[in-house]
């Protein structure tokens, strides 16, 4: 069976593969709609932070997709479904302000959260912060990460993203962080389950090799790589990565699947 033959479904990443910042990229809505009419089933994951499931889909939407809420698959809407199974728990939500109302039906406590929950949080980091966080773990708090991306790609270039934070209050404190988005297995199981896929029939699309590709593949999916968004050639090629396929930007895809 080859490769195409195979691919049954598709999930996307968001920035860096359908837009970076507030740019769409080019002939991405096309694409979307090509892969659409083949009747190939699209789910849209992504590990942003920043904002919540309903500003995500406006935002989106707004570069001429048409994507509903049940499509999209966010990190933060997996960490909420993760703690409303825990008891109780009370939260200490280091999230955007946007992101954090999706949250608000959580007890949530500054001084003595047992769940630290991290997200973008921007220039808000600093050592005072840090040092409370890593003094709650030494106290047996747990520390949820939506992420541990090493950089993103933006408007202004590349930034660095949350997981060396994340890294370091690991290491400070001893404490093992629970991985809530890319490249989490139960993270691409739950976007699988809802397409009712199995693990060898669905591609992930992303620009992202480490927790994209890697994490796809890590997992027993196809990962294609788009030389968009984040993307570096010099970090691709020095990567143990080998992606299954890689294009040019997304709207290659549909050629590269023959659809």
């Amino acid at each position: 069976m080859s490769f195409n033959s195979a691919i049954k479904g598709i999930l996307l990443d968001l920035d860096g593969v359908l837009y970076v910042g507030s740019q769409a990229i080019e002939g991405a809505a096309t694409a979307v709609e090509r892969i659409r009419k083949s009747g190939l089933p699209c789910r849209f994951v992504t590990n942003t932070s920043t904002l919540s499931l309903a500003s995500l889909q406006k935002k989106i939407n707004a570069f001429g997709f048409a994507i509903r809420k049940e499509e999209i698959i966010s990190a933060p809407q997996a960490a909420l479904l993760y703690l409303r199974r825990q008891a109780d728990p009370v939260c200490r939500l280091l999230l955007a302000d946007d992101v954090r109302r999706d949250f608000s039906e959580l007890r949530q406590s500054d001084t003595c959260a047992d769940h630290i929950v991290i997200g973008d949080i921007g220039d808000a980091w600093n050592y005072r912060l840090l040092n409370e966080v890593f003094n709650r773990l030494l106290d047996g708090a747990k520390l949820i990460a939506i992420h541990k991306s090493r950089f993103w790609q933006t408007g202004d270039g590349l930034q660095m993203d949350i997981g060396g934070f994340v890294h370091a209050l690991e290491y400070a404190s001893g404490t093992e962080a629970i991985i809530i988005g890319k490249p989490s297995m139960d993270f691409f199981q739950a976007a699988l389950d809802d397409m009712h896929l199995q693990l060898d029939e669905v591609a992930m699309v992303g620009d992202d090799i480490d927790s994209d590709v890697g994490g796809a593949q890590q997992a027993g999916l196809k990962g294609i790589l788009v030389k968009t968004g984040k993307y570096r050639r010099a970090y691709a090629e020095t990567s143990a990565v080998k992606p299954d396929l890689v294009l040019a930007s997304i709207k290659d895809l549909p050629d590269a699947l023959h659809l």
